[in-house]
């Protein structure tokens, strides 16, 4: 039972066991007319004493009414005739017997409406953290981790707080300190890709992608790699391939759930369009895809590797080798990510602007920003490809150069 019910219960029987001897046992006998003399010399003393003080002003009418009233009925009580003890003596313990009942059924429906049954329930009793305790807790952590930086579980515990908190540079960092417990484990692999998605505005291609096809080839049904893996997929225009991965998770789902439905639809859509592409507009859709991509990886030179630090910034981009400096696409990592894998295509090009595949050629460039913004400042290491055909794989970009 519970330590607050036994308490609650504990007073309930102190005020019964204080309340109901007076109401039980037999009236003592009233004094004689001297007595009633006596008391009524008390309350004209006490009411002189009452008109006094409304007199003087520190009693106001209200109060003197009120307790004038008290007075009087206390006198009452003090004079009236004793005639029918028995009478009496029973009413007070019919009086003692209702008590009794009322008491601590008043009590349970009185906590019942005003107070908080839920909390009796040890699962309802979690405590509340506010911001400035998580920060407390995070920075506790942090320090434990500088202490001990080869403890991978606290990284990753950091790198999911980070992640609950959408700190996704911190998470990326943290994940990335873990080292072979997050390479062993096909849930944090898929959580990993996540978070470095996020950083570069839902992008998987890259490092994500790699990191889904290390958590699938350890755990093919992974829920979340399965997810980012079908979605992925999805961005590269291969809709059969994301029909083929949604539908593996979607065997995982509890059926007729509202996730399993709103998967199915994605699945019956993504068929749909993979079977468009599969007719007559296949032969011209894929050549067109192809041509509006660039991949390859990026790497630091070993001479410009002290300058950096690995929570820096670092852009890849495409721009148009003449006219505006509007990047054509562009994803964000970090120097942690180095090598980075990257894959610039259409479908990162912005809002009304031109595209990879309406250029012969372009310009790919490598830049870590010490300002943390895509604008190059001094200080910047970057490397650059120039005259590059979209639709080149491969792709081979060295940072060998700093930014006078």
């Amino acid at each position: 039972m519970s330590a607050f019910i036994i308490v609650a219960a504990l007073l309930v029987v102190a005020i019964i066991a204080i309340l109901l001897p007076p109401l039980w046992r037999l009236p003592e006998p009233v004094g004689s007319g001297d007595r009633r003399e006596a008391n009524l010399a008390i309350f004209r003393d006490q009411l002189a004493e009452l008109e006094r003080e409304r007199e003087e002003g520190s009693l106001a009418e209200a109060d003197f009414v009120q307790a004038q009233a008290e007075l009087q009925r206390r006198l009452l009580d003090e004079v009236e005739p004793q005639s029918a003890p028995a009478a009496r003596t029973q009413g007070g313990r019919k009086t003692a017997l209702a008590l009794l009942l009322i008491i601590p059924l008043a009590t349970a429906a009185g906590y019942l409406l005003l107070g908080e049954p839920r909390a009796l329930d040890p699962l309802q009793r979690q405590a509340r953290i506010d911001p400035e305790q998580i920060e407390q807790m995070l920075a506790g952590l942090v320090e434990k981790l500088k202490k001990n930086p080869d403890d991978s579980k606290g990284w990753v515990m950091l790198a999911r707080s980070y992640k609950v908190l959408e700190r996704f540079p911190e998470a990326a960092d943290a994940y990335g300190r873990a080292g072979a417990l997050v390479d062993q484990d096909a849930t944090l692999l898929a959580d990993y890709a996540e978070v470095l998605s996020r950083i570069n505005g839902g992008n998987l291609q890259g490092k994500p992608t790699e990191l889904i096809e290390r958590a699938l080839k350890l755990d093919a049904n992974e829920p979340q790699a399965l997810l980012l893996a079908g979605a992925a997929a999805r961005d590269r225009q291969d809709f059969a391939a994301a029909a083929e991965y949604w539908s593996r998770l979607l065997a995982e789902l509890d059926p007729g759930s509202d996730d399993a439905k709103a998967l199915e639809a994605a699945v019956l859509k993504a068929r749909e369009i993979a079977a468009t592409q599969a007719g007559d507009g296949k032969s011209a859709r894929r050549p067109a895809a192809a041509r509006g991509t660039v991949s390859g990886e990026v790497t630091l030179s070993g001479k410009l590797a002290g300058q950096v630090k690995p929570d820096d910034v670092l852009f890849v981009f495409a721009r148009a080798p003449e006219g505006p400096r509007m990047p054509l696409a562009a994803m964000r990592a970090t120097v942690a990510d180095l090598p980075l894998s990257f894959r610039l295509d259409d479908s990162m090009a912005l809002v009304g602007g031109k595209k990879l595949s309406d250029f012969a050629t372009v310009s790919i460039e490598a830049r870590i920003v010490k300002a943390g913004q895509a604008q190059s400042s001094s200080g910047d290491l970057f490397g650059t490809l120039a005259g590059v055909k979209p639709g080149s794989q491969k792709l081979r970009l060295l940072i060998d150069q700093v930014q006078p």
